[in-house]
């Protein structure tokens, strides 16, 4: 039985960056060997298991066929006479093809196992796929998106574009499970510079079938103010990509993608103006979160930004009573810590311009101190002093928070 190191470990050490999880495959054991050694077995559909004391998984080296369309679709065959090359073979890039193997303390030994030449490719910074193999997992297209986002200094090889390319064609990503569509995606969301990955997907045809909303924002003209020598896609990855260098939380990059869906709908005869895209956006980005089963709290805040991030633009113009209105309608003052990353957002957009980057935002500074100011109005207080009109402590409230307001702003 002998162990290797495979994969993303080897890569990421061959590159100087820091490893984070390592994937290990067995050759030459059998099930019952591995239980036998106290591995615990944790694989449903091949095998494998837990170490019995560090609990990383050690998969045993196997192949597999592709059965039908879809993720889903592949049958595996394991045994120990799957050699470590047969299982490399597998694996979607070259760079991702690598072994070493592992002595039982740990410790990696030997030369690096390459047998597809993925150490030249690291040099050359190249994306290319191991084997025809490759057209029958429609995840791995996503995958080389995310990888992009990530090895921002990568290209892909012509040749796995045009296989990725006439994977589309083919309906095999329309196969693909929204689950897993919305992983890879948010995992490139959350990569270095993610227009990178919608680079990719938008080249080869697959951003069309997965997000067809941001698709279409590519070649709709900006409003005139807005640099239009830039279109809405551009901008729209300019603004993922300000996010992105802030550190800024997955549910703020989604909205910053999705913030102006709407713009695509814009019709002819209107454009480059924009008027009304906001309730198009959300109507679009509601739609899109249900289809790719998008967890709720960055469903929440992209349709909050989408509606509301013209209005909060535009903040300096309003009074204190507009001001509170816009935190009661984004429940601001039951949720500050979601509001805060709708200003985030809001930001992101501003200075996703050109020329527009280091410019200041004095919008959230303002919202800020309105917020805290309306927050610290006694609820409580109000409605016991109009205890005898219950019908009017909801308006008595909003009135002692608009008067917070105007004091904080004029201080």
């Amino acid at each position: 039985m002998n162990i290797y190191a495979v994969g993303g470990a080897i890569r990421d050490a061959l590159l100087g960056v820091p490893v984070q999880d390592r994937d290990y495959v067995v050759v030459g054991a059998t099930p019952e060997q591995m239980i036998a050694q106290g591995y615990r077995p944790v694989g449903k559909d091949f095998p494998v298991f837990l170490h019995p004391h560090t609990h990383e998984e050690y998969a045993l080296a196997r192949t597999e066929r592709k059965t039908a369309a879809g993720y889903h679709g592949f049958q595996f065959f394991y045994a120990p006479d799957v050699t470590l090359e047969e299982d490399l073979a597998r694996r979607d890039l070259t760079i991702n093809a690598m072994a070493r193997e592992v002595r039982p303390d740990g410790e990696l030994v030997g030369p690096v196992i390459d047998p597809f030449d993925g150490q030249a490719d690291l040099s050359a910074r190249v994306f290319r796929h191991v084997s025809d193999a490759f057209l029958e997992d429609p995840v791995r297209i996503l995958r080389i998106g995310r990888f992009a986002a990530r090895f921002t200094d990568f290209t892909v090889a012509p040749e796995t574009m045009a296989l990725m390319r006439s994977m589309v064609t083919a309906g095999e990503v329309d196969a693909l499970v929204p689950e897993r569509v919305w992983q890879e995606v948010s995992r490139g969301l959350m990569e270095k510079r993610p227009s990178q990955m919608f680079d990719v997907l938008r080249a080869c045809g697959a951003l069309a079938r997965i997000l067809p909303e941001v698709d279409a924002l590519f070649g709709v003209p900006q409003p005139a103010a807005h640099h239009p020598e830039i279109d809405s896609g551009v901008h729209v990855m300019m603004v993922v990509d300000h996010a992105a260098a802030q550190g800024y939380a997955l549910s703020v990059r989604f909205a910053a993608l999705t913030h102006d869906l709407g713009k695509a709908t814009t019709p002819a005869d209107v454009l480059p103006r924009h008027i009304g895209h906001e309730g198009r956006s959300v109507d679009l980005l509601k739609l899109l979160c249900e289809r790719l089963r998008v967890p709720n709290e960055c469903r929440d805040l992209a349709v909050l930004v989408a509606r509301e991030h013209g209005n909060i633009h535009r903040v300096m113009e309003l009074g204190a009573a507009a001001l509170v209105r816009l935190f009661e309608r984004s429940d601001a003052l039951r949720k500050p810590g979601r509001f805060a990353e709708a200003l985030q957002a809001c930001e992101a957009d501003a200075r996703g311009r050109l020329g527009f980057e280091a410019r200041e935002y004095p919008q959230a500074e303002r919202l800020r101190i309105a917020l805290v100011a309306a927050r610290a109005v006694d609820a409580g207080a109000v409605a016991k002093a109009h205890e005898d009109k219950p019908a009017q402590i909801k308006d008595a409230v909003h009135r002692e928070r608009v008067r917070a307001v105007e004091a904080a702003l004029k201080s």
